[in-house]
C-alpha cells in the first residue's frame, strides 16, 4: 500500500490542500502585525472564489478571474476597514457580519447570474489556473512528482511566505505596520498615519485572500460552489495565532493544517471510518494544535515571570 508513488501523491496533496491556508495565514499575518485580528477571512475568501469564477467565464480569460478575484478581495478588504477605522465599529462585529453575509450574498449572486444555488459548474465555463511542470526536478524520483506539477497559485503562496517576510521586515512600511500594532499611539507620535496604516493592511489581506479565493475555484476544482471555502479562513487565523504572526511560522502551521485534510481524504477513500469523524480531523487537529500552543507559551511565561521575581 504505502509505496513510493503512494507518498509522493500524498505529499502532492498536501501541498496542494495547504495552499489556500497558506494564503489565509498570511493575510492573517498581515492584520495581525497591524494590531488587528481579521477573523473576516472566510467571507474575503468566498466573495473572491466567486468573484474569479464570473469574471473568467464572462470574459472567457482565466487572468481576468484572477484578477477579478484579487479587485474583490480588496474591495472586501475596504470595507472592513472603512466600518472599523472610519466608522469606528467594532472590528469582530463587523468581520462576522461579512462572513454572514458573504455566505448569504455569494448564494443571491450565484443564483441571479445562473439560475442556481448549488453551484456554477452547469452555468458558467470553467477556467482553471495552469499548473507548471518544473524541468530537472519533475524527474526526480519522489521528490518530482510531489512537487511539480502544482498549480502556478500554490508556488505563488509559498514565494508569498518571503515576499510578506521582506515586506514585513525589511521595508519602510512593513516597519510602520509593525510600530502601529506594537504602539498606536507611540506610532501616531513620530507622524506614522495610523488609519492609512489599517486600510494598507486590510487591502493586503484582501490580496492575499483573493488568491486564496481563486485557488479554491479556479485550482482546487474549476467552479464555485456554496460555502466552498468551508472553515479555510478560520484555520489560516489560528495559524497565524500559533505561530504568533511570523510569516514562516504560520506557513509552516498551515502546512501542517494541509497534511491533517490530506489525511483525512486519504482515509475517506480508504472506507471503514466514519466519515463525521474523518471530516472533524483538520478542525480537531487546530484545536490541539492551538491549546498545546498556547500550554507552552503559558509555561514560558511563568519561567520569565519566576526568574524575574
Amino acid at each position: 500500500m504505502f509505496t513510493l508513488s503512494w507518498f509522493a501523491s500524498f505529499g502532492f496533496s498536501v501541498l496542494r490542500l495547504g495552499t489556500p491556508l497558506i494564503f489565509a495565514g498570511l493575510a492573517a499575518v498581515i492584520s495581525k502585525k497591524a494590531g488587528m485580528m481579521n477573523m473576516a477571512l472566510e467571507g474575503m475568501m468566498l466573495c473572491a472564489a466567486l468573484a474569479g469564477v464570473i469574471f473568467a467565464g464572462f470574459s472567457g480569460n482565466v487572468w481576468v478571474g484572477l484578477l477579478g478575484a484579487v479587485i474583490v478581495g480588496c474591495i472586501v478588504g475596504w470595507v472592513i476597514a472603512f466600518a472599523s477605522l472610519s466608522g469606528m465599529t467594532d472590528l469582530y462585529l463587523t468581520c462576522i457580519a461579512v462572513n454572514l453575509a458573504a455566505s448569504g450574498g455569494t448564494v443571491f449572486v450565484m443564483y441571479v447570474l445562473t439560475g442556481e444555488k448549488s453551484t456554477t459548474s452547469a452555468a458558467i465555463r470553467a477556467f482553471t489556473v495552469p499548473s507548471i511542470n518544473i524541468p530537472l526536478i519533475e524527474n526526480i524520483p519522489l521528490i518530482g512528482p510531489m512537487i511539480s506539477g502544482h498549480n502556478i497559485l500554490t508556488y505563488l503562496a509559498f514565494l508569498s511566505v518571503f515576499v510578506v517576510w521582506m515586506f514585513l521586515y525589511r521595508t519602510r512600511l512593513g516597519l510602520r505596520l509593525r510600530a502601529v500594532g506594537e504602539n498606536p499611539d507611540a506610532a501616531a507620535s513620530v507622524g506614522i498615519n495610523v488609519k492609512t496604516v489599517g486600510y494598507i493592511s486590510f487591502l493586503i489581506s484582501g490580496i492575499l485572500c483573493g488568491f486564496g479565493g481563486a485557488f479554491m475555484s479556479m485550482g482546487w476544482v474549476s467552479f464555485f460552489m456554496k460555502n466552498m471555502v468551508n472553515g479555510r479562513g478560520y484555520i489560516g487565523l489560528s495559524a497565524s495565532n500559533i505561530a504568533d504572526g511570523n510569516p514562516v511560522g504560520s506557513a509552516i502551521a498551515a502546512v501542517f493544517f494541509g497534511f491533517c485534510d490530506a489525511t483525512a481524504t486519504t482515509l475517506k477513500s480508504q472506507g471503514g471510518f466514519p466519515s463525521e469523524f474523518i471530516e472533524m480531523i483538520p478542525y480537531g487537529a487546530t484545536i490541539i494544535a492551538l491549546v498545546v500552543i498556547s500550554s507552552i507559551r503559558i509555561s514560558r511565561q511563568r519561567k520569565i515571570e519566576k526568574g524575574t521575581a
